[in-house]
């Protein structure tokens, strides 16, 4: 069983920068796909980027150049840095995991969830 907790959401102006981090336990954590999810009120959950165990990465189009994932599988961490952040990006953002190893995109494909962190950028 994985157990994902996310951090670093909170309140930041259009144009600032904030680090989300997922924090896993489970044994098979390094074999899993990694991915970050956000949802906005009223709206569907989006995907935002994905890693592989191997460290081969996906971004949705929406945040390619602003948003970045990473992992460090030696603490069980996956990240998510968020620049030039904007009033659209506000949303609870979802750390997710997928057993399956490889890139998936939507969140049917997604076996584990966080509780999401919420991040409110105002304009």
């Amino acid at each position: 069983q994985v157990q994902l907790v996310e951090s670093g959401g909170g309140l930041v102006q259009a144009g600032g920068s904030l680090r989300l981090s997922c924090a896993a336990s489970g044994r098979m954590f390094n074999m899993y796909t990694m991915g970050w999810f956000r949802q906005a009120p009223g709206k569907e959950r989006d995907f935002i980027a994905a890693i592989t165990s191997g460290g081969s990465t996906k971004h949705a189009d929406s945040v390619k150049s602003r948003f970045t994932i990473s992992r460090d599988i030696t603490k069980n961490m996956v990240y998510l840095q968020m620049n030039s952040l904007k009033s659209d990006d506000t949303a609870v953002y979802y750390c997710a995991a997928d057993p399956r190893g490889w890139v998936a995109l939507t969140s049917a494909d997604y076996l584990h969830w966080g509780q999401g962190t919420q991040v409110t950028v105002s304009s």
